[in-house]
Formats: C-alpha cells, structure tokens, sequence
C-alpha cells in the first residue's frame, strides 16, 4: 500500500508554460557580461548550469554574486511571467480532495519558486499536507534533500511513498530517496523517453495514475 504522494508541479498537476530553451538563452546573454564570451549550449538544467557558469567567472567573490543574484532574478521573472498564463490541469482538485478523503496525505515538490506556483494554486495548502518550492530549501530535486524533507515533513517512509513527475529528473529523485516512482506524460516528455528513465509506472496523465493505483489495491478507496 502507498501512503503517501509527492507531486511535481509544473507538466504534472498544472500546465508547463515556461520556456526552458529561452531561458538559457538569457542565462547565457548575461554570461556574455561577465566572460567576455557567449557560452555554448548545455545540456544542464538551467539552475545548475547557472551555478557551472558562477564557478567560471573571474575577479571578486562580489562579481561572481551579482551573476548569481541576476542569473535568479532572470529565472523568478519568467517564472512568474508563465504563471501568469499557466493554470491546473482540469483534474487536479478533484485527485487531490480524492486522496484527501482516502487519508492519503499528498506533498508538492518543485524546482519552480514559490510565489509562481501559488499564482497558479492559491489553495495549495488546503489541499496538499506539503509544499516545498526551490526558496524551501537548499538543495533542489533532484537532489535526495528536497524529496527527503517532504518526506519527513509527512511522517512517510520512503518504502511506502510514491514520487510523481512528469520529468526523468522526477524519477532520478525518487530513486536516489528509494521511494516508488511514476512518471506522466502531461508535460514536454512522451512516454517512450518517461520509460527508459526507469520508472515503476508510466501514465498518460495523473488522472489515470489515480485510477490505476486504485485498480491495484495501492491506494483505499474514499471512506
């Protein structure tokens, strides 16, 4: 029996508005400043290619803080900017009051900053028992941290706690804790790519997750 979920937020409970490659684009404009040169196309995520690039800049410790300090600020203005035009996915109330009924405590973990997400889903903490953005804590998904707190923060072990993403960095999370892993395809990731990341379970979207948890006994029905 599961006991606990932890969602991803963006592609899996809301819809992904935020353009990744245009955002390393402005990362990589405002490097520009700072290296006397534009650096090339990374296959790093944009926060830690922010931090790769901080380690390349030379001078004061101050100079490397202001890239640092508006490397984020470019990356919370988009963020927020997509908000603006994001919204939840249809059945994301309903599946969370769902698993609130079974007693199924539900956790949201994002890499995304917290004011954006709850610009989106102002009712987030009426419906999930946790709520941990990228400005929660200091290690960011997929390192274990993030997922580690939410778990403590449930009073969940890993053995019996489902981690629920639309992205293969969602799965690497739940594996480096040790939980159960799901990947949906609501995002920009088809469900060949989910399922070489190695998850347990690949679904269509976290309205079938529900569904086919409870048609494997994994989660109670509603009391």
């Amino acid at each position: 029996m599961i006991h606990a979920l932890i969602f991803d937020f963006d592609g899996t409970l809301a819809e992904l508005h935020l353009d990744f490659s245009i955002m390393k684009e402005r990362i990589a404009a405002l490097a520009e400043t700072y290296l006397n040169r534009r650096p090339g196309p990374s296959p790093m995520p944009a926060l830690e290619w922010i931090e790769h690039l901080a380690r390349r800049i030379p001078g004061a410790d101050g100079t490397v803080e202001d890239f640092r300090r508006a490397a984020h600020g470019l990356v919370v203005d988009m963020e927020l900017e997509a908000a603006r035009r994001g919204k939840l996915f249809p059945y994301t109330r309903t599946i969370l009051r769902d698993l609130q009924a079974c007693g199924v405590p539900t956790a949201v973990i994002t890499r995304n900053c917290s004011s954006a997400v709850r610009q989106v889903f102002p009712d987030i903490d009426r419906l999930c028992s946790c709520f941990l953005a990228r400005d929660h804590v200091k290690n960011v998904k997929p390192h274990p941290e993030h997922l580690e707190r939410a778990l403590a923060l449930l009073g969940v072990e890993k053995e019996r706690a489902l981690m629920v993403g639309d992205h293969p960095l969602d799965v690497e999370t739940g594996r480096r804790v040790g939980t159960f892993t799901a990947a949906v395809a609501s995002g920009r990731v088809g469900m060949d790519a989910l399922r070489a990341a190695g998850p347990h379970w690949v679904f269509r979207d976290c309205n079938v997750l529900l569904r086919e948890l409870r048609r494997l006994n994994l989660i109670p029905l509603p009391a």
